[in-house]
């Protein structure tokens, strides 16, 4: 595994695929790096590797506390930036709320770790992410791919999956709704239509530790096919 000794800025570290990825990181006993994670709440890992930052990321001073974090690392500095924040509508309360956390403040924090010396970064995006696209939540997700790759990441891996499995620590009752429903409409999804079906939120974790450990700089998208390949 190439990531073994990274340091890297974990944004949304609580939520399904970031709870995922944070502990398939931490389980990897060839991985010596340090993996930052702001959170609002503790993060009762008990490992030496993590480094967990507890701030409100919605407030001021968030950020100087991260660069904090970072200086009391040796060397202090970063290698990557991997962000799985992300909200709904229907949580958020408003639009600008909902473009306050998934636009604004992922845009912020890769700029921080850009800063401190990241060149990666793995972006946790959605299938179908257009800022052409008429669907909001799409458009915004589509401004945010754009917006990454012009902040200079030598390497940017942008992963677009489908509907997520898993269970989530803060319910979405529509997400549920539509996880039941999943076997029958993946039946139905296959040629440029499989790139929209479900997928398990421990593949897609797996997949950003194997895209963390890669170094051939680029842009690159990963839809289901794709997600599905590097987990082999």
């Amino acid at each position: 595994m190439g990531v073994t000794t990274q340091r890297i800025l974990l944004a949304g570290a609580t939520g399904l695929v970031g709870r995922l990825t944070l502990r398939a990181l931490l389980a990897e006993s060839g991985f010596t790096g340090i993996v930052l994670a702001p959170v609002r709440r503790d993060l009762d890992a008990g490992d030496s590797r993590l480094v967990a930052v507890r701030t409100d990321l919605g407030k001021p001073g968030a950020e100087a506390a991260i660069v904090d974090a970072i200086g009391r690392q040796a060397p202090a500095q970063l290698d990557a930036f991997v962000s799985c924040l992300g909200t709904t509508l229907r949580a958020a309360g408003s639009r600008e709320a909902f473009i306050a956390v998934d636009r604004d403040l992922v845009l912020r924090l890769a700029q921080l770790a850009f800063d401190h010396g990241a060149r990666h970064a793995v972006l946790m995006s959605s299938v179908g992410a257009s800022r052409q696209s008429g669907n909001f939540y799409l458009r915004v997700k589509g401004e945010v791919e754009d917006a990454m790759a012009r902040i200079g990441f030598a390497r940017l891996d942008i992963i677009q999956p489908g509907l997520l499995i898993g269970a989530r620590e803060q319910r979405r009752p529509a997400e549920a709704i539509a996880q039941s429903l999943v076997p029958l409409a993946d039946r139905a999804l296959f040629g440029k239509l499989a790139r929209f079906r479900s997928i398990d939120a421990k593949r897609v974790a797996r997949a950003i530790l194997v895209l963390l450990g890669r170094s051939d700089p680029g842009e690159f998208k990963h839809e289901f096919s794709s997600i599905q390949e590097l987990v082999k």
